[in-house]
């Protein structure tokens, strides 16, 4: 034991003076740039928008300030679970062997937070493109489907490999393959140890560099093996290869080499992907789809067509066809725009794309492995139409090339239905993310100047997305992160849909999705939409201290309204709660606000949802949150449910 303790101390020792030298890297580096300072902020005020903005921008989530605080840290220790999950998520690091790590599971606020970094996976953090690079290796040794088009011979043996991928890694291969597209073989020298090139090749393909770099059974040596790894890295411009070799058995070294090699990769892959596929896609009438040829030897080494349609593109079209100039439609990018009497017509969009990256994808493994015709060999690239805009595609694309999502949230949802159509766990999981960070009600209200009568501008809310919309993706498509965020964000807004039709129809859905219901059985939906109720306004109260307003499992008393006459020196209103009272007095949908109630008359009067007057916001919320309940047993009643 205390030599294990010894052995400890000496690795720990070595590894500061590693840091201190430059050689390793230290993993939560001083950052005092003005983007972290903001990404701090928002953690300690748990915004979860703002931080999926700042994580979109390419923020260092592991950084740390002057204090040793990470990002991490500050959202563990404020107690924001969902943000401390969205970290995680994105590659925050919470190692429990290291000092950052201890003081972010120790210092979490509560047992949920505290739970949630134990058992996450350190392995999910420190290499978030983990999985990117096992696909990219795993193509060395896949054969079914054949996804190759390229083989580099020997005299003893041959490697299968992908041009595509050999020219995103080396300088070399790329000019020589733009040369020669067509080239289907290429001889290695005799003079280079077969184990040499083996070596280099696997290395481009992201695989780990072994210790022995000799079998027992080779006719070379080490050195003659090393000597032609020099050679070939020298020549195919491969500039860290030797770094990787000289690692040795320093494992956190090898690691670091590791990665950074893995992120350099994903660098050159995606600018082959944006330069080759999306900067090579194909704008056309999509009645001229069929008389694509696109020749398998073209410059962009692909494999594949995938097609998007604009929005409108499906729909009947009419008047003079548009003829190409040629016999066949020319290879390349087109972006003129198709315009008829000034109005631009939607087109379909071509992608020319690489199947060895779209079998990420178990739907297009399955048709690539099956005897479809789209399996099938042909002079001309097959065409697969994917039913989403074109902006939607090409951020599976960019995930599937690049393990890169950039996701606006106009398109959350459909690249939700998307990745769960292409059965793209991780994306669909990433999409979810987006709807509910994006679209979450902190901080998220959207402004619409509407111009009156009179020519003044007055500002109206208009909600950043279609909660009806989410709830019904998060039902289909079984995704339990948008039920609990739909919930919350109709409880934190319950005043402006409580009296819309198409809120009692989804709480009359959500009844009925549980198919052996009782009469007295539960609403899920419900059940959540009245926890988050009581959290947007016990929250209110336990700010503000009023701990009297709460019973005696934290939840608000009915008897809030007047316990709260001793805070104030006037007299509150009384409401009416009953479903008669309600009836008449309530104003349109959107035009009072619980949490911002409107001032009336002399200053410091606030109005009630029913229009009643009230001392002052907190006499209000009080009202108000028994208001809302009540309005929900009004249309429980209405629809005939006990729940």
């Amino acid at each position: 034991m205390v030599l294990r303790k010894h052995e400890l101390e000496a690795k720990l020792k070595n590894d500061i003076e590693l840091v201190k030298s430059g050689v390793l890297r230290d993993e939560n580096p001083l950052d005092t740039s003005d983007e972290f300072n903001e990404l701090l902020e928002a953690c300690r005020k748990g915004n979860l928008k703002r931080v999926q903005e700042l994580i979109s921008a390419g923020v260092n989530l592991n950084g740390k300030d002057k204090f040793d605080y990470t990002p991490l840290i500050l959202a563990s220790l404020c107690g924001h679970y969902e943000l401390v999950e969205l970290l995680l998520e994105s590659g925050a690091l919470a190692e429990r062997d290291t000092f950052q790590g201890e003081r972010c599971i120790y210092n979490a606020l509560n047992d949920k937070i505290r739970n949630l970094l134990l058992k996450y996976d350190y392995s999910k953090s420190t290499d978030p493109l983990q999985p990117w690079a096992a696909h990219i290796t795993s193509l060395l040794s896949r054969h079914m489907p054949k996804t190759s088009d390229i083989v580099l011979q020997e005299a003893s043996e041959s490697f299968e490999l992908h041009k595509f991928l050999l020219s995103a890694r080396s300088p070399y291969f790329q000019k020589k393959l733009a040369e020669a597209p067509e080239t289907a073989t290429w001889k290695l020298p005799h003079s280079i140890p077969i184990e040499a090139f083996r070596l280099v090749i696997r290395y481009l393909y992201l695989g780990d560099i072994p210790r022995e770099l000799v079998d027992t059974h080779s006719t070379s040596t080490e050195e003659e093996v090393l000597t032609g790894v020099d050679k070939i890295s020298k020549q195919l411009e491969v500039e860290k290869l030797w770094e990787a070799i000289l690692s040795g058995d320093d494992r956190r070294l090898a690691r670091q080499r590791h990665q950074d090699e893995v992120n350099r990769a994903q660098q050159q892959i995606e600018g082959f992907f944006r330069d080759k596929v999306l900067g090579h896609k194909m704008f056309i009438d999509p009645r001229k789809v069929d008389e694509v040829k696109w020749p398998r030897d073209n410059s962009m080494f692909a494999d594949f067509l995938l097609r998007a349609d604009e929005e409108g593109a499906d729909e009947e079209t009419d008047g003079e066809e548009h003829r190409p100039e040629s016999n066949e439609i020319p290879v390349g990018p087109r972006g003129q725009t198709q315009e008829r009497n000034g109005v631009k017509k939607p087109r379909s969009v071509l992608y020319p794309v690489h199947k060895a990256m779209l079998i990420r994808s178990p739907y297009f493994e399955t048709m690539f492995s099956s005897s479809f015709l789209e399996a099938q060999q042909s002079d001309n690239l097959h065409i697969v139409k994917v039913d989403c805009l074109p902006e939607v595609l090409e951020i599976v694309l960019s995930f599937l090339y690049t393990e890169r999502v950039e996701c606006p949230l106009e398109y959350g949802l459909d690249l939700l239905y998307v990745s769960d159509m292409l059965f793209l766990d991780k994306l669909k999981t990433k999409a979810a993310v987006a709807i509910s960070t994006l679209g979450s009600g902190n901080n998220n209200v959207l402004i619409d100047r509407t111009r009156t009568q009179d020519g003044n501008e007055v500002e109206v809310e208009a909600e950043p997305i279609n909660v009806y919309d989410v709830i019904h993706a998060a039902w289909d498509l079984r995704v339990q992160r948008l039920e609990e965020f739909a919930a919350r964000y109709l409880a934190y807004r319950l005043e402006d849909y409580i009296d819309e039709d198409e809120f009692a129809d989804l709480i009359k859905e959500s009844a009925a999705r549980l198919k052996t219901r009782e009469e007295t059985d539960t609403i899920e939906l419900l059940d959540d939409i009245r926890y988050y109720l009581s959290e947007r306004f016990r929250l209110r109260f336990e700010d503000a201290g009023l701990d009297e307003m709460l019973d005696e499992d934290g939840e608000i008393s009915a008897e809030a309204p007047e316990a709260l006459a001793s805070h104030s020196n006037g007299i509150i209103a009384p409401v009416d709660i009953s479903q008669d009272g309600l009836q008449g007095s309530q104003p349109e949908s959107g035009a009072v606000k619980a949490l911002a109630p409107a001032t009336e008359g002399r200053e410091g009067v606030m109005r009630t949802l029913d229009g009643k007057a009230a001392e002052d916001e907190f006499a209000s919320d009080a009202i108000n949150y028994q208001i809302l309940l009540q309005k929900i047993d009004n249309v429980l009643e209405k629809l005939k449910l006990d729940a």
